[in-house]
């Protein structure tokens, strides 16, 4: 009789346990983790029940989050970019959220193309927690010196305005300052490509953007930085990023997302600097949008306490919470409006660019395209190659891979 009761008792405490799930992610900043900390433990007030256990991978996040799924071993909730969200939703590893949301979750105050990047075949399979898009940084007292009073609006008073920019103080040869920075990598550059009528991909996937129009965008910037010697990529100027190299004053321009803004404010203090939306090309507005959604393991064991958890961190007020930092633009329309980035000088330009920014996604295969493309992209800067030779070996790489992976 007393072992069935302590049977009892011990089953009895066991039941009312709190259930653990985990949550798995980067850290870009100790900020961050401060702010992601101070949410989660909101949501562990609310549900006493419920404990989450955080996971930071700085260090190849997909391969591990990838490996994991595939031994069953992977976390609760993960945060997924969008480029990569394809090929997991095709996969059928991630659970569909349709049936977790209900009305007053309000789903429709999503920014929509951050949504349509986490759906597949009528399902959405992941919430975006936040995004940001890319505008132009320009540091004022820069202008001022050169005498230019507005940031360009079109991509040719960008050449103009970089020329000017660029200042040779010791007379080496060499520029003590360009005009702007580059970031020589494929989500940087697919405006550029779209922008003459360029595309990517084509409808299955393979890579198409050694095409005249593709690449007379992209000859813009190999034009500037190789003929005209006003542009620089942040090797270049001893910085490891464009963010470092704009802040220590190399470069006078730069094409960079919300992130930056808290860096510089933090990293360098005495830098004057305003934001402007990225100029037109082919008379057209470009940017790019890049996202990261909460998604959930199918292979969850507690599913309804890692929706409560997602449910929380996207809520209204958890999001507000979340973007009050300035990270990133929270990806709730009415989140936005409450902390009136559209009416803050520096956001403003990046809440702007959501409204036409292309989504950083183009299919299962585009890890595979970018790769090709960063390789030789870089090679045609760099003088070893034209750019239409690199681009069409780029194309033809990424094209022998994907078709023997299928």
């Amino acid at each position: 009789m007393f072992l069935l009761l302590f049977s009892c008792q011990l089953k009895s405490r066991n039941a009312n346990a709190p259930i653990e799930i985990t949550l798995s992610g980067w850290q870009s900043n100790p900020n961050e983790s401060k702010l992601l900390a101070s949410v989660i433990n909101d949501f562990e007030i609310k549900h006493p029940n419920i404990k989450v256990k955080r996971e930071v991978i700085n260090s190849q996040y997909m391969d591990v989050i990838k490996t994991r799924l595939i031994g069953d071993v992977a976390p609760d909730v993960f945060y997924l970019e969008a480029f990569e969200a394809p090929m997991l939703m095709k996969s059928g590893v991630l659970e569909p959220l349709n049936a977790y949301i209900t009305p007053s979750y309000d789903l429709a105050d999503f920014e929509p193309s951050l949504l349509t990047a986490f759906q597949q075949n009528g399902k959405l399979y992941g919430v975006p927690k936040d995004f940001s898009t890319l505008a132009l940084f320009y540091n004022t007292t820069a202008f001022q010196n050169a005498k230019l009073a507005q940031p360009p609006k079109t991509w040719a008073e960008l050449t103009q305005h970089a020329k000017q920019l660029t200042v040779d103080t010791n007379r080496d040869g060499k520029p003590d300052r360009y005009g702007m920075g580059i970031a020589p990598e494929l989500p940087r550059q697919l405006f550029m490509i779209q922008a003459f009528g360029g595309r990517l991909t084509d409808h299955n996937n393979y890579a198409s953007f050694a095409t005249p129009n593709a690449v007379k965008g992209l000859q813009l910037l190999v034009d500037q930085y190789r003929r005209d010697r006003t542009v620089a990529q942040p090797s270049d100027v001893g910085a490891n990023s464009n963010s470092e190299a704009f802040g220590q004053g190399k470069i006078a321009m730069a094409i960079e997302g919300a992130w930056a803004i808290p860096y510089l404010k933090e990293t360098f203090p005495d830098l004057k600097f305003a934001i402007a939306e990225v100029p037109t090309l082919n008379g057209k507005k470009g940017t790019m949008a890049f996202t990261v959604a909460y998604v959930m393991n199918r292979q969850s064991k507690h599913k309804d306490a890692a929706w409560k958890l997602i449910e929380f961190l996207t809520s209204k007020d958890g999001m507000k919470s979340w973007a009050t930092e300035g990270l990133a633009l929270p990806s709730r329309q009415s989140v936005a409006a409450a902390l009136k980035y559209d009416r803050d000088p520096l956001y403003a330009p990046l809440a702007t660019g959501a409204t036409y920014a292309t989504i950083w996604q183009s299919g299962e295969t585009l890890p595979t395209v970018m790769t090709s493309f960063d390789n030789q992209f870089i090679s045609a800067l760099l003088g070893q190659q034209p750019l239409k030779d690199a681009m069409k070996k780029a194309q033809d790489t990424a094209n022998r891979e994907i078709y023997w992976s299928n």
